[in-house]
């Protein structure tokens, strides 16, 4: 049976999001592309995420300090901003993913058995 790998993609919430690309980039700096292929390379191809949702939040991550850009080439000689962790951004990853655990903690609860 043909695997329709549209119907198992996730949508994703902008924290989410924000999640992933912190988690992302802690592996080091990459370009807006890369981020995307990484998240769903990690994910299974369970999550994509496309370019309208992903570069403004690039550029939220960006204006709230917890990531840095610069201009450099890719491995094919074509300009593309890089992105970074700042320290602020590390503490912030710290955060959310002790939020994250909080909220799948009560989720798998509310999901468990009656």
């Amino acid at each position: 049976m043909p695997k329709d790998s549209s119907r198992h993609r996730v949508d994703l919430l902008q924290g989410t999001l924000d999640l992933l690309i912190l988690r992302t980039l802690r592996w080091g700096p990459q370009h807006g592309h890369g981020i995307g292929v990484a998240i769903r390379a990690s994910s299974h191809d369970v999550l994509q995420v496309d370019h309208g949702s992903l570069y403004p939040a690039l550029h939220r991550l960006e204006k709230q300090g917890w990531i840095d850009a610069e201009w450099k080439l890719t491995e094919n000689k074509q300009r593309a901003k890089y992105y970074r962790l700042t320290a602020a951004g590390r503490r912030q990853l710290q955060a959310e993913r002790t939020r994250w655990s909080r909220l799948t903690e009560a989720i798998a609860r509310v999901l468990g058995p009656a």
